[in-house]
């Protein structure tokens, strides 16, 4: 009887000192053993064979890029970096299982996605629970770095980009009305329409009706006929490039010749093979422009066309710059092993030069960085720089300026994202003609709270 209770006491240690393993003691950070000898093991999971795979593909190439470039040059401190890659499928339960096992199984000391903010919305508190600190790097929703403090993102939020785009609309397209067709199902749809419209409306314009679809939905025309009837200047559809492309051929077979516009959700090479011709006239915010002339942005775009062939989207482009400011706090910290001092050296990167621009965390682990609005060019499948538009207290840089995602070329515009509060999220209606009980009258909420990239 002493020895089983002896074996039982053993196994009740070992289980203990398990659990400490992965989530560290009271006030502490994990202690993961992937970065012992000389290796550190980081994750990577996005949508590599789902609806959307060009974003998780991109994704992992710009990862790679990065992680092959420091290598070369020795690693950090001396340790080389080694991916774990896993597929999500674009799925946010799979995203769950998928971080939950980079963390148990394969002791990853940080991981790096997701795109879509859905998804990284279910592996972060996975993530923020263990202690194992994982940066996004292109989920734009405010909502995603809320979760705690071991979740940051390189890249600007929603609040900021939905209102660029209204901007544009407003000052340099000179709408006075707007349509907007958006995901039901996508909290980065939901999050850009109502910070468009609550930019578009401060700016005098007027939002005519709000439509919805869901992902899956293979047919776009009864919404766009009501889009049509009341002939807004301009249609903001903020989606994914599967669903974009047929919305805009759609709409030109209809007659609807209108400035179409989006986020950085339509930018993959994908989008063009969908829509055609159909995507002239259309304007995206983004990230970073590939035809910017500065040098860092040129090296990073040759080296990409090199390794895989195409040139890099923004979110390559991201990635990148996230595997960079990854690398760049493991140095500052000192290693991998301890995730609170990990964690602590990333949420303190200030004036990180990345390709996407300098990197500056702010106190909610949020990215402060300009956007660019690119038209796109359907006759050569690329996006065309249009315009800069900066966040307040952001100026123009001078003409000596190193930051990347800034030049003299660029027309710019400053916006006031103070009053862009994302914790006073509004509800807001969109009229569905594809309803979910399949009543094509009824009305879909789009509630901003339940915070898709």
């Amino acid at each position: 009887m002493t020895r089983i209770f002896l074996a039982i006491g053993l196994i009740t240690s070992i289980l203990f000192s398990f659990a400490c393993v992965q989530k560290g003691g009271e006030g502490g950070g994990a202690t993961n053993t992937g970065d012992g000898g000389d290796t550190i093991k980081v994750g990577v999971y996005g949508d590599m064979t789902g609806q959307t795979a060009s974003f998780g593909q991109s994704t992992k190439n710009g990862i790679q890029l990065a992680v092959d470039e420091i290598n070369a040059a020795g690693g950090v401190n001396g340790k080389k970096i080694v991916l774990v890659v896993e597929d999500d499928q674009g799925q946010p339960q799979q995203a769950t299982t998928v971080v939950q096992k980079l963390i148990n199984q394969d002791k990853v000391q940080a991981i790096l996605g997701e795109v879509a903010s859905t998804n990284s919305l279910a592996a972060a508190p996975v993530a923020q629970s263990a202690k194992i600190p994982m940066i996004t790097p292109s989920s734009t929703n405010p909502k995603v770095t809320e979760v705690g403090d071991y979740i940051s993102r390189v890249c600007f939020i929603d609040p900021f980009q939905g209102s660029a785009m209204a901007k544009f609309a407003a000052n340099t397209l000179k709408a006075k009305t707007a349509a907007i067709l958006g995901d039901v199902n996508s909290d980065y749809s939901k999050g850009l329409t109502q910070f468009f419209e609550e930019e578009f409306t401060r700016l005098g314009g007027r939002v005519v009706t709000k439509e919805a679809y869901t992902q899956n939905d293979p047919d776009f025309k009864a919404q766009l006929t009501k889009i049509r009837n009341l002939n807004p200047d301009v249609i903001y559809v903020p989606g994914y490039y599967s669903q974009v492309g047929i919305v805009a051929r759609q709409a030109r077979e209809l007659g609807m010749n209108q400035p179409l516009m989006g986020g950085d959700g339509w930018d993959s090479p994908e989008l063009f093979k969908l829509g055609g011709a159909a995507l002239k006239n259309a304007y995206i915010s983004n990230h970073y422009s590939a035809d910017n002339p500065a040098p860092e942005i040129q090296n990073f775009v040759k080296a990409y066309k090199a390794k895989f062939n195409v040139v890099p989207d923004s979110l390559a482009a991201l990635a990148y710059d996230a595997a960079k400011v990854l690398a760049d706090a493991i140095k500052r910290a000192g290693g991998a092993g301890d995730s609170a001092k990990l964690k602590d050296a990333i949420n303190a990167t200030k004036e990180f030069a990345g390709v996407t621009g300098k990197i500056t965390l702010d106190a909610s682990r949020n990215a402060v960085k300009p956007a660019v609005v690119l038209e796109l060019n359907p006759a050569e499948s690329k996006f065309t720089f249009k315009e800069t538009i900066y966040p307040e207290g952001m100026s123009a840089p001078t003409a000596t300026s190193t930051d990347a995602n800034s030049n003299s070329m660029m027309n710019m515009n400053s916006m006031n994202t103070n009053s862009m509060n994302s914790n006073s999220m509004m509800n807001g209606n969109m009229n569905s003609s594809t309803s979910m009980n399949g009543n094509p009258n009824s009305s879909m909420s789009m509630n901003s709270n339940s915070v898709n990239r």
